[in-house]
């Protein structure tokens, strides 16, 4: 019998920081970055060069062109 190589230890990966994701501004509280419009907040979306994602539910904005 062979045994095998055991168990994959998981590697410690960066914390998400959400107090990082909003701004203080007296007694209100502001997201700083844009919201998802189906997950509803506290879900961010990642910003791209041409468009804002949402890496939960896949939903996509795309940015109109600046000419």
């Amino acid at each position: 019998m062979v045994k095998g190589k055991g168990k994959h230890k998981k590697k410690p990966g960066k914390s998400t920081k959400k107090a990082d994701k909003y701004q203080v501004s007296g007694d209100t509280i502001q997201p700083k970055g844009r919201v998802c419009p189906k997950c509803g907040p506290a879900i961010f979306m990642a910003e791209h060069k041409d468009r804002y994602h949402c890496g939960k539910c896949g939903y996509s904005e795309f940015r109109s062109k600046k000419e």
